[in-house]
């Protein structure tokens, strides 16, 4: 049977992940389970030293690699050991040569395999997707990543968060790093700005990874109806030349949301295998994706239900669409597709009709959760 995976994820250095690490191997260890410190980088600090206190800890491994001795997880002890649960910090780290793992994730795998759970840590920055984010914020490049895929793959993410002003207040206390070495750190890596700017990547990216398991139980419980726990916008296209309106105006409302996000739909006619899609609809796509979304294209006879769908399908709170321009975009978004668009969302999805340069007429219908009803809304 294969062991779990729990990670300590964290913003910055000296949040505290590798102490609550060993805080949970000694809760565990107090009820009896068999836990064993595999690896635990400590870095001097004395509190986090004192946390591991009383526990097992796997004799690591020595090896020479360039004229330079290396301590590493001794793998092959931890696997003959097989103990319940295992605690390997830095998930991240790359072994030195002689290793059989390039990369520590790879050996926690293996464990895995072995059936043994483990608990491990990483920090934000060594996540592959944001390791750019990170140095063009930071100045700073981390040359030692995981794959974003490893960590969400995890059964369980914890965030260890710290507000910028306590992680500055540890630094200065020396409880992270030395005091020459803490003087420096606060004047540049440590700067409120930077450590602000991690600490939000942190909260959007496990929040995704809450999102995706949300969306996985919903999906295994059959649940249909939206849960709102982040604004997520569905913009609806016709291919029109109001589309690149529409896009820049579900980008701009949801970033006004906290972790907000957009998505686009075409839906096409049944018989569409035979017809060209619309000329413009390829720049569209180039569009949502360069703004950070993604564009659905959808077959059906019935758009409003095919966009009602997706709309559940991905956990959207709110739909847009464009006002009547053309007779394309009437039969596409009649008033009959408006209608059955409000209808069929429920009091969970807000349904928005916006103008644009193009429409017919000049109004804003957008539809409230909680059941208040369509109304006029002068554009702003």
């Amino acid at each position: 049977m294969r062991g779990t995976l729990r990670v300590y994820l964290g913003a910055a250095p000296g949040v505290g992940k590798t102490y609550a690490m060993l805080a949970e191997g000694q809760r565990l260890s107090e009820r009896g389970t068999d836990v064993v410190i595999a690896f635990v980088e400590d870095y001097g600090r004395p509190r986090t030293r004192q946390m591991a206190e009383g526990l097992e800890s796997v004799p690591r491994r020595t090896l020479e690699h360039r004229g330079r001795l290396f301590s590493e997880m001794d793998l092959d002890a931890v696997l003959a050991r097989r103990p319940q649960v295992a605690l390997v910090d830095e998930l991240a780290h790359s072994n030195v040569a002689d290793c059989r793992n390039t990369k520590r994730w790879q050996d926690i795998e293996e464990l895995l395999q072995a059936g043994i759970d483990v608990i491990s840590t990483v920090k934000v920055q060594h996540l592959q997707s944001l390791n750019d984010v990170v140095q063009y914020i930071t100045g700073v490049r981390q040359h030692e990543t995981v794959p974003d895929e490893v960590v969400r793959a995890a059964d369980q993410i914890e965030l260890v968060d710290l507000s910028a002003e306590a992680l500055r207040r540890r630094l200065a206390e020396g409880d992270v790093y030395p005091a020459e070495k803490a003087e420096v750190a606060l004047r540049h890596y440590f700067r409120p700005g930077n450590l602000t700017a991690l600490r939000e990547i942190a909260m959007l990216w496990a929040a995704d990874r809450v999102d995706e398991a949300l969306l996985r139980y919903r999906h295994a419980h059959s649940i249909q109806e939206p849960w709102a726990t982040r604004d997520r916008l569905l913009v609806a296209l016709s291919g029109g030349p109001e589309g690149e309106t529409l896009i820049r105006r579900a980008k701009r409302a949801a970033s006004h949301a906290s972790g907000g996000e957009f998505l686009a739909v075409h839906v096409s006619p049944d018989d569409s295998l035979a017809r060209r899609p619309p000329p413009l609809l390829d720049r569209q796509r180039a569009l949502v994706e360069e703004l950070g979304g993604t564009l659905h294209t959808v077959r059906s006879g019935d758009t409003a239900q095919a966009v009602l769908a997706l709309a559940r399908q991905v956990n959207a709170t709110q739909i847009l669409i464009g006002a009547s321009r053309s007779t394309r975009l009437r039969r596409l978004f009649s008033r009959n597709t408006v209608e059955a668009l409000i209808e069929g969302s429920g009091d969970h999805i807000d349904v928005l009709v916006v103008t644009h340069a193009k429409a017919a007429h000049n109004r804003l219908f957008r539809r409230h959760v909680g059941g208040r009803g369509a109304g006029a809304t002068p554009q702003s």
